[in-house]
């Protein structure tokens, strides 16, 4: 028996697990009909509904970081938030706070923007940590705690963060603990010539990225489809061999001599739950080595610190990865 996302127990036959693959599928699609030449940003986001998790999305400005939030929603027909951090943003902006009542000479909660299925934390690094930290119970707990009163926040539950490159004036770098936090790292990379020319032919043509509904992005799949392939991807079949890739990828990015801070456990988990929602879309109910290999850049690069020797000369936590990946034998 598994659980649905309204913590019920059920177990999904095999017509609901095929019927939520095909909506998936489709939704990547749907997707692409306003954001083009991100199919990697796309299918991340998916993996990382699929496993409950949150995903940070980098890239300059201009690269269709909010567009790809917002599209994505729609297509699967989700409440979500948008909240502009900015240097003035308090916590209780985002998390909620206790209304004073006249009326009643009572104190009530007011919910704020964190309570929705899919909240965009646009520019998450231009607020002050005391803001950004606001989100670590909703991230790890998924709740909120005013005053002392735990309040569930809806399931599904997704923080997709966009951010400006870290070397960009006016950002606060955000701390260790709150990126580990994150299931995925997507570097939103600027489009390819053909994929840029594409962009502009549909501005031609009338596209609004603020209309997405005359776009032509409509909703293909729902949180139902979520529950199955939730339940789906925990079934996938992980062999021994692949755990111990797996840790053995993990520990070799903490013996590396360039880096201060290696991927935590958290980190080891997150990329096994990674591996098995990207095989369950590829249509296999098994992990291969080739899967790990896929998803260990985007869900190790945010938990590595490098050593300030290390970035002085040259250092990169790409290239570290790099280095992890061919050195640590691969099982058959």
């Amino acid at each position: 028996m598994t659980e649905n996302l309204t913590g019920a127990s059920t177990s999904p036959s095999a017509e609901e697990v095929a019927r939520a693959h095909a909506a998936l599928v489709a939704l990547r699609a749907e997707v692409g009909k306003a954001v083009v030449g991100q199919d990697a940003a796309v299918t991340g986001l998916v993996i990382a509904l699929i496993c409950r998790g949150h995903v940070l999305l980098e890239g300059v400005p201009g690269v269709a970081k909010t567009l790809l939030v917002r599209s994505f929603c729609r297509a699967l027909n989700l409440r979500t938030t948008r909240v502009q951090f900015t240097p003035d943003l308090m916590p209780g902006d985002v998390t909620g706070s206790l209304i004073y009542d006249a009326r009643t000479a009572e104190f009530s909660f007011r919910p704020g923007p964190v309570f929705t299925n899919l909240l965009l934390a646009d520019e998450i690094n231009r607020t002050p940590p005391k803001t950004q930290a606001s989100l670590l119970e909703a991230m790890e707990e998924r709740q909120v705690s005013v005053d002392g009163t735990p309040r569930p926040l809806p399931e599904p539950f997704l923080v997709a963060a966009t951010q400006n490159p870290v070397e960009y004036e006016g950002t606060y770098p955000l701390p260790e603990a709150q990126l580990d936090r994150f299931l995925l790292k997507l570097v939103m990379p600027l489009p390819g010539r053909d994929d840029e020319i594409s962009v502009l032919q549909r501005h031609v043509s009338g596209f609004d990225p603020r209309n997405l509904e005359a776009a032509g992005v409509t909703p293909v799949a729902g949180p139902a489809d979520l529950a199955v392939a939730q339940a789906a991807a925990r079934a996938v079949t992980v062999r021994d061999e692949i755990v111990a890739y797996v840790v053995d990828l993990c520990r070799a990015t903490r013996e590396s001599p360039a880096v201060r801070l290696g991927v935590s456990p958290r980190g080891a988990t997150a990329l096994l739950a990674a591996s098995r929602a990207w095989a369950w879309l590829s249509g296999r109910d098994y992990v291969l080595p080739d899967d790990v290999k896929a998803l260990a850049r985007p869900a190790l690069r945010h938990r590595l610190g490098l050593r300030a020797e290390a970035e002085l000369e040259g250092a990169t936590t790409e290239g570290v990865l790099d280095q992890v990946l061919a050195n640590v034998p691969v099982p058959r």
